[in-house]
Parts: structure tokens; sequence; C-alpha cells
């Protein structure tokens, strides 16, 4: 068996969005309660991080801009909620929510790098993929995974750090941060047209970063055959040719077939074999090092159950060679 991490702070869920919003605490508490009921945590290395690292703010300022992380740090009123827009909320407990999320990708980034595990999975909320490097946006306030490619990259030297997005909804922030950038590679699969209307085929980065990012919009109700289409004849062929150091998901789940949101049909079963499929790159190009984060889900049975499949997968250290 793989050892495998699962990031997780109680802190999480003091990012309070109110009791009609569908990116809620309940989401971290259906996943930790399936893992639990199926005794699949006891196989898991849990990692519960520390405060947020004293050089945190420097780390964020390598993808956001000042401002922005000073208007998050104010935002949060005393008492109740306040709205950056009409889908993203703040609390009193999100900036610190937003810091620990990052902090939980970075401590994660370090266990695989040492060799603690080998793969992990960031149970963690508010989402990032959306947060452009000066605006809050789509349920998102700081960009995760962008951050931890670049921790990544100037932290431990790698040279190419590929993302990949299977969230329902086009990673606008994300291709905004790299879109020039021909360092991180950005690939994202998701619904079109939906929410945030970006993400067309041909969008594929700008100048240095041309042809460094690769969208695969798909019409409403594609399924796992879809998904995997495109996995096979167009993602392939891109890690074959960026040969990643490491390889970072933004692991949104609101593609399945129960979801809220959206308009898709995938299944657990999909899930699991992109994920035994990103197992299989990550194994051939760079020593196994995946690391994924939570972005959307927001069916809370689905929720639960397609990241109990991503984990099983990752436990079962299976591939089926990826290239």
């Amino acid at each position: 068996m793989n050892s495998v991490g699962l990031v997780y702070h109680p802190d999480y869920l003091h990012h309070e969005t109110g009791p009609n919003h569908p990116e809620s605490p309940a989401r971290l508490k259906s996943i930790l309660a399936r893992l639990e009921e199926t005794g699949l945590q006891d196989q898991l290395t849990m990692v519960r991080p520390g405060p947020p690292r004293s050089d945190i703010s420097d780390w964020i300022g390598r993808v956001h801009r000042p401002e922005h992380v000073v208007r998050l740090e104010k935002a949060g009123p005393e008492a109740g909620r306040a709205f950056l827009d009409a889908d993203t909320v703040v609390s009193a407990g999100s900036y610190r929510a937003a810091l620990m999320a990052v902090e939980g990708l970075l401590t994660a980034a370090d266990g695989i790098m040492s060799g603690r595990f080998q793969s992990a999975f960031c149970a963690v909320r508010p989402p990032g993929h959306h947060a452009e490097t000066n605006r809050a946006m789509g349920f998102c306030l700081l960009n995760n995974v962008a951050i931890a490619a670049r921790y990544l990259q100037q932290r431990y030297k790698l040279s190419r750090v590929m993302v990949i997005d299977w969230d329902v909804h086009h990673g606008n922030g994300t291709q905004h941060i790299f879109e020039e950038d021909p360092t991180v590679f950005y690939f994202s699969i998701h619904q079109f047209p939906l929410y945030p209307g970006t993400g067309s085929a041909d969008e594929h980065g700008r100048g240095m970063g041309e042809g460094y990012t690769l969208n695969c919009p798909l019409p409403p109700g594609r399924g796992d055959d879809a998904y995997m289409a495109r996995f096979e004849k167009s993602l392939g062929p891109a890690v074959e040719s960026f040969r990643p150091n490491f390889i970072l998901v933004s692991a949104g789940f609101d593609a399945h077939r129960d979801d809220p949101l959206a308009n898709m049909c995938v299944t657990e079963d999909g899930f699991g074999e992109m994920t035994r499929r990103v197992m299989g790159w990550a194994g051939h190009y760079c020593d196994g090092r995946v690391l994924s984060c939570l972005e959307g889900g927001y069916n809370l049975r689905a929720l639960a159950q397609s990241v109990e499949r991503h984990l099983r997968v990752y436990l079962s250290g299976k591939n089926n060679g990826g290239v």
C-alpha cells in the first residue's frame, strides 16, 4: 500500500457561508464521516497543519497582489457574513481558514518532497481555483493550488509543475495566473458553457506561455467515457511532452451526475479512473508525486463517495501506466 496523506484542520469549518450556500462546512463533515464510516481514515496518514508559517505571506505574494490579501483580511465582519460578490461570502473566520488552506497545501507539499508520503489529498476550504491575482470570486478567496505550484518551484527548485483541473467549472484564476508561464502547464476539463464563462478551446496561453494551457470544454451531459477520451487523446500527449516534476490536481467533484450546480454525468468510477491515470503519469514522470486539493462538489453524498474512491485509488498504488 502507498502512504497517502490526508490534510484537514478544524479551522476550515470556521469559514461560514450561511445556511443556503452550497459551499458549506457540511462538505468537509460529509467527507470525514464517510472516511471514518468505511474505515478508510485509518489507512491514511492524517496531517493537521500547524499555524500559518511565518513566511506564508511571502508565498501568497508570489501569486496574489498585496492589496488583495489586505482586502480579504479586512472583509470578514465581526458577526454575520459579508458578500465579496453575489456568490462569494466571508465571515469572521474566513481569512484564517483561507490562510490555513494554503498552509495545508504547503504542509502536504513538504510531506511529499520529504518522502513522508507519496501522495496527498487536501480536504480544505475555502476552495481556490477561481481566485485571480487581485480578485476573489466563485466561492474562492486564495488560489491554493497556484500558491502550492509556486512553492514547489521556488522552495524545491522544480522546473516543471503540471496542474490538472477536473472541477466542472473552468479554473479561470489558475489559468490567469500562469497563462504567460511555460514552467506551469495548466489543463482543465469542464462543462462549457458554464460559470465563469472562460475556458474555450482556443485559450492556450499567451507570450512565453503559449501552448502551456490546454482546455477541454465539454457540452452538458457528458460522462465517464467522454472524460477518459479527453484524458487519453489530449491530456496524455501533453503530459508526455511536458514531462512534469510534480502534478497538482484541482479536484472538484461537481461533474458528478448528482451535483446540483452543473449538468455532467461523471460517476465515482469515473473519478477513480481519472485518478488512476494521473497516478500513472506521476509514477512515470515525477516519482509518483501527486497532490490533490478539494475544489467543488455540492451533493454531499456524491462528494463523500467520490473522495473515497479517489483516495482508494491513491492507496492502491495501481495505475494503467499512464503513457
